[in-house]
């Protein structure tokens, strides 16, 4: 039985194209290794969210087409993402495209289109890893202790969270919007692991760091309309350091400012061993009574 983020990512080749990965040029485009290439993926149940696919997902899927391309050199740096409009259930063209290739880094262009049009627009960068001076400035919070410190969190509402175990240490959400208790700040700490286990790997490290509610439902304690405008992962791990983590990943998310119907999200993930594994940051859409 296939994993449930393996049946996510999954991607084939449009009708027009023989085989899947296939780089299908423009008019008038002789170069192939700068042609854009386009795969279909299709949302999946198992990672909807409130409105269309939990954007984690979204994220997987976009770099997924990225690193399944043969032209891909070195690993996943950076990924941004830009939601022009909530993503509809159903199928999706991903169009990637290398757009400058230097000797320590790769730049892509992508595009993900629907029946509706453009829905997602994007960046990413890919680097060959060298030796150099290495250090980390971000402090692994103490207080996070061990996973098995603390409880796992009841089961939430929307099916993508199915797909993770939760164990909060500080921040969890509000379980009875009924009866809100905002909180002083939007800080959230978390345990977080898969429950079918699978080893880590980009994509499902990009899902990760989607994985924290939206600030403000800390902030005023219930839910709110709220939607990710501009997501962006930054990755700091190597491919078999990434490999070698444990299942558990620990992650902190704040908010710098909410205001005006807006909210950054800055927000860090380290693995079991204590290493930093991705930084992330969102600007986020919200609505409040």
């Amino acid at each position: 039985m296939a994993h449930p983020f393996d049946e996510l990512i999954v991607l084939t080749a449009p009708p027009a194209d023989g085989t899947a990965g296939v780089v299908t040029a423009p008019t008038g485009a002789s170069d192939a290794a700068t042609a854009p290439r386009t795969v279909l993926a299709h949302t999946h149940p198992a990672w909807a969210n409130m409105v269309g696919p939990f954007g984690g997902a979204t994220a997987a899927q976009a770099l997924a087409a990225l690193t399944s391309d043969p032209r891909a050199q070195g690993r996943p740096a950076a990924l941004t993402l830009n939601f022009t409009t909530a993503i509809a259930d159903g199928e999706m063209r991903i169009t990637v495209e290398p757009v400058r290739t230097n000797r320590s880094n790769q730049h892509w262009v992508i595009r993900v289109e629907q029946e509706s049009g453009v829905v997602l627009t994007g960046t990413a960068l890919f680097a060959s890893d060298r030796e150099t001076f290495s250090d980390t400035e971000a402090v692994l919070p103490a207080e996070a202790g061990s996973p098995e410190e603390h409880s796992v969190s009841g089961r939430l509402s929307l099916p993508w969270l199915e797909n993770y175990e939760f164990r909060f240490v500080k921040g969890a959400p509000e379980a009875d919007p009924h009866a809100p208790s905002p909180s002083p700040d939007s800080e959230s700490l978390v345990w977080f692991r898969p429950v079918q286990e699978r080893e880590w790997d980009y994509p499902a490290l990009a899902a990760a760091a989607d994985v924290f509610f939206p600030r403000i439902f800390l902030r005023t304690g219930q839910p709110s309309p709220a939607g990710t405008i501009s997501f962006t992962v930054y990755f700091h791990t190597d491919p078999q350091e990434l490999a070698g983590q444990g299942r558990q990943l620990l992650g902190r998310a704040r908010a710098s400012r909410l205001h005006n119907g807006l909210f950054d999200q800055v927000a860090h993930v380290w693995g079991e061993s204590g290493d930093l594994l991705a930084t992330t940051t969102q600007l986020v859409y919200f609505k409040t009574k």
